[in-house]
């Protein structure tokens, strides 16, 4: 019997583990996001999610890119929680826990740019017709006025069908889900492994950088006393 309460505690300690993953907390972000689109957005709408592009130093990942007649929306989804401050030129924003608690994150739009540089450049599109889109999503509070194309819930979606003048023919649209699908990676583990990867060194790199400055700091410091 005992060993089936450890069994128990186990798969409960595990499974909390999963569920406050950085991880599954972004999976589940993007998964409200297209289960949305699903059900909320019409025919007009092509929705591709988890796009994974190569690029020079490695590779780059969309959460969502949605082909329309109105333009091609370039989603970054983020499922946060707490308040969030920030404004659009900032480098980073911050998330507010709880008093004593606060941590930055890179600035979506920023984040988002280099995506729909990449696709801009990928489809021979002129910026106009190539949008940035953010979509939070979670038990969040903005605390700073946010650009129109930073959205909370179902924001996304108002801010979709608030564009409604039609700047791409069918046929455009046809060969821009074509030239997608070719130049993507092939989705699945193996790509997700060599993204994360690649980010991984991304941030090793900038530690090491940000380390080596505040040794340099205390350096100057030190010689200055």
């Amino acid at each position: 019997m005992m060993m089936y309460v450890f069994v128990a505690i186990g798969v409960i300690v595990i499974l909390g583990s999963i569920l406050q993953s950085t991880w599954f907390k972004g999976w589940f972000g993007e998964f409200q996001i297209n289960l949305a689109s699903r059900f909320f957005l019409d025919k007009n709408y092509h929705v591709v999610n988890n796009v994974t592009f190569p690029t020079k130093d490695g590779s780059t990942q969309v959460d969502h890119i949605i082909i329309s007649p109105f333009g091609v929306f370039v989603v970054e989804t983020k499922n946060m929680r707490g308040w969030i401050f920030g404004r659009e030129r900032d480098k980073y924003w911050t998330q507010k826990l709880h008093k004593n608690h606060s941590q930055k994150f890179q600035n979506p739009l920023h984040q988002n740019y280099k995506h729909t540089k990449i696709l801009t450049e990928l489809l021979g599109l002129p910026e106009t017709k190539v949008k940035s889109l953010i979509a939070f999503v979670g038990d969040f509070t903005f605390k700073t006025t946010m650009p129109e194309n930073v959205t909370k819930g179902f924001g996304y979606l108002r801010y979709l069908k608030g564009h409604n003048q039609r700047i791409l023919t069918e046929v455009e649209n046809e060969n821009i889900i074509k030239t997608i699908a070719q130049n993507r990676l092939s989705p699945g583990l193996k790509t997700h492994k060599a993204h994360v990867k690649h980010i991984n060194r991304i941030i090793a790199r900038k530690q090491t950088k940000k380390s080596h400055t505040t040794f340099e700091i205390r350096q100057d410091d030190d010689s200055n006393k």
